[in-house]
């Protein structure tokens, strides 16, 4: 069964630790918000200039003045704090934050991300994903294994235009959750309920390095 998005979210929620200070990007990562486990003290930074973001807002509680950097209405918590982009960006170039969570459409086993346009297509700007990638200390990938022409997303070279180089460390797919080895290729450690470790072969174009059984991860039924 592949993972729903809420799902995805759900899985990368457990790789925070007490006391981080978390990028969310545009996407699949901002649902991570709404599942930060109970017990742990985590601070969320919005690029658009805010310490302290909490989840999605309920319907009908929508404060149109609170937004993230994906342009969706969000929540503060107690002692959040909001300035301009340009501290926001000091933050970051200065290496205060500890994970940054994104989305991408292409990943290479050497760690490779592109995340920010297509070619042909418009697009008004790069946004703060390759202040992100330059400058953050740990980075794991949410995002889809295949596109939906079933062709993986996963591969040997990105072939569309790169945001960063060889610094995504893990991602979690519909199919699995893998490691980018230092060395290149992609580590499988776990995989989706009912996945089989052959498909998750055939959906990856990329080295993929299979050592022992593979468990399976544990998610609660959401999304």
């Amino acid at each position: 069964m592949a993972l729903s998005k809420e799902q995805i979210a759900q899985r990368i929620s457990r790789e925070i630790r007490d006391g981080y200070y978390v990028n969310l990007g545009i996407g699949i990562p901002t649902l991570v918000a709404n599942y930060i486990p109970q017990g742990i003290n985590v601070v969320l930074q919005s690029e658009n200039g805010l310490l302290g973001m909490g989840p999605f807002p309920y319907e009908g509680e929508e404060d149109p003045d609170l937004i993230n950097a994906g342009k969706q209405t969000i929540t503060t918590l107690p002692g959040s704090a909001i300035f301009d982009s340009a501290l926001s960006f000091g933050m970051i170039r200065s290496q205060k934050v500890n994970l940054t969570i994104l989305g991408a459409m292409e990943v290479s086993e050497n760690g490779d991300i592109a995340n920010w346009k297509i070619p042909g297509k418009m697009v008004k700007g790069m946004g703060g994903a390759m202040d992100l990638v330059a400058s953050a200390k740990n980075i794991i990938v949410a995002m889809q294994h295949v596109n939906k022409a079933g062709e993986s997303k996963l591969l040997p070279e990105c072939t569309l235009p790169l945001t960063g180089v060889k610094c995504v460390k893990k991602i979690v797919t519909e199919l699995a959750v893998l490691e980018v080895l230092p060395a290149g290729g992609f580590k499988l450690l776990e995989r989706a309920p009912g996945v089989s470790v052959e498909e998750i072969k055939n959906a990856t174009a990329g080295k993929l390095i299979v050592e022992g059984e593979i468990p399976e991860m544990v998610i609660t039924s959401v999304g």
